[in-house]
């Protein structure tokens, strides 16, 4: 019989979906438990599929948890995997080891807590005799690769290696215990179980290492359907891996053309069909959209003035529409080039438009200051609080370029809305 069992990581349990409290508190009431809602769907998972075992390659929680809310939570689940007989491995990850409740939680004899020092755990199933290695760090920090701490490959075994590693580096994440690829396909290891890249990665060699990304999504950052992988180890020590929806919630980004629309209507339909097609391409429960406007349409500065109420018409299209929510709504539309050249000599908004674009908003001194005043903005700023503005210089300017530029069409359609251009 083959050896069967589900691999996850980066549950982060009880972490908030910050993005959805800042605006819709019914949506934060929903799916504020997500990341709990994603492991009793791996549990079920597991039991359905009737696993030998769950494997939790860190960051099973999201930091210095205190809660015995979660506590007991986490043991709940982990004891109805104990009743079915399904085996829990896990290691700590970078998150973990801030938690308290790491140290305190007491959980049934089912789990397997991998410590400071590398084990390989040795069964034997369906006749299939498996060693799975792990190996957990104590600190948040691991500037060194754990590789060559972890245990040769059992002879004669079908050898499983869980690791909580950041591999050769990636955007938006810490360097956490960097490994490279060509070291964990030669080791020697059927399989590697990976987790602390949120981002799902199937990592072709020779042996078979994944990424698994993490079962929930907590912001638009982590946008798209997440899963776990089921894996199931043959006879002949062939490994076959699927994925397994497991999000309540997924975010997305979507981008509706309104170019030559007329009509407040027209861009309000526009937006509710691309509502529509995303939700039937969205296999998860719930729908959170980022939307995104863009083209070029006479109703341009209309829109930036009243964009509050069509955020609300795109809401209420999405209750019509079904689980569909909009997490915010941004703006890169524009009046037609023609229409602005014809009216700007004539029209005193247009044209302060026009000397705003080509002069004042290109001036390399204007872009400093405004540079000066939002970094002086964010190292008022909590650490986590931060990360509207971008994680590296290149976001940045990017988020620098789109405030200036946003900021001067804003400013337009203010002054529009007392006489001026429509």
């Amino acid at each position: 019989m083959p050896f069967r069992f589900v691999h996850t990581a980066d549950i982060h349990l009880d972490s908030p979906l910050r993005s959805l409290s800042l605006r819709n508190a019914e949506l934060a009431d929903l799916v504020g438990d997500a990341t709990r809602r994603a492991l009793i769907r791996i549990v079920d998972l597991c039991l359905e599929e009737q696993v030998d075992a769950l494997i939790i390659a860190g960051d099973l929680y999201d930091g210095d948890q205190t809660s015995m809310k979660t506590a007991r939570f986490l043991a709940t689940q982990m004891q109805r995997l104990h009743e079915a007989g399904i085996a829990v491995f896990k290691i700590r990850g970078n998150h973990d080891a801030l938690s308290r409740i790491t140290q305190e939680l007491v959980l049934p004899p089912s789990v397997k807590v991998f410590g400071g020092r590398a084990e390989a755990i040795e069964l034997t199933t369906g006749g299939i005799d498996v060693a799975i290695h792990g190996l957990s760090f104590s600190k948040p920090h691991a500037p060194e690769s754990l590789l060559p701490k972890y245990r040769p490959p059992t002879p004669g075994a079908v050898n499983i290696g869980i690791m909580h590693t950041s591999l050769a580096g990636a955007s938006g994440h810490d360097l956490y215990a960097p490994c490279s690829l060509a070291d964990l396909h030669g080791a020697g290891f059927a399989y590697w179980a990976l987790g602390h890249i949120h981002q799902r990665t199937h990592h072709a060699g020779e042996r078979t290492v994944i990424m698994p990304g993490m079962p929930q999504g907590r912001d638009i950052n982590e946008a798209g359907e997440k899963t776990v992988s089921l894996v199931t180890i043959g006879d002949d020590g062939s490994v076959r891996v699927e994925e397994r929806l497991t999000s309540l919630a997924q975010f997305a980004r979507l981008t509706v053309d309104i170019t030559g629309a007329q009509e407040w209507r027209s861009v309000v339909e526009l937006i509710g069909t691309a509502l529509e097609q995303e939700r039937q391409r969205t296999r998860s429960d719930h729908l959170v959209v980022r939307l995104r406007l863009v083209g070029r349409t006479p109703l341009a500065w209309t829109i930036r003035r009243d964009r509050d109420l069509l955020q609300a018409e795109a809401e209420q299209r999405g209750e019509r529409t079904g689980r569909t929510w909009i997490e915010k709504l941004e703006l890169a539309v524009d009046v037609p080039a023609d229409e602005t050249r014809a009216a700007s000599g004539s029209d005193p908004i247009l044209e302060l438009s026009v000397l705003m674009r080509e002069e004042v908003m290109t001036a390399h001194g204007f872009r400093e200051d405004v540079r000066e005043m939002v970094q002086s903005l964010l190292d008022d700023l909590p650490p986590e609080s931060r990360r509207f503005a971008g994680s590296d210089p290149a976001a940045f300017d990017r988020f620098l370029d789109d405030l200036i530029r946003d900021g001067g069409e804003d400013l337009m359609a203010r002054l529009a809305a007392d006489g001026g251009a429509r």
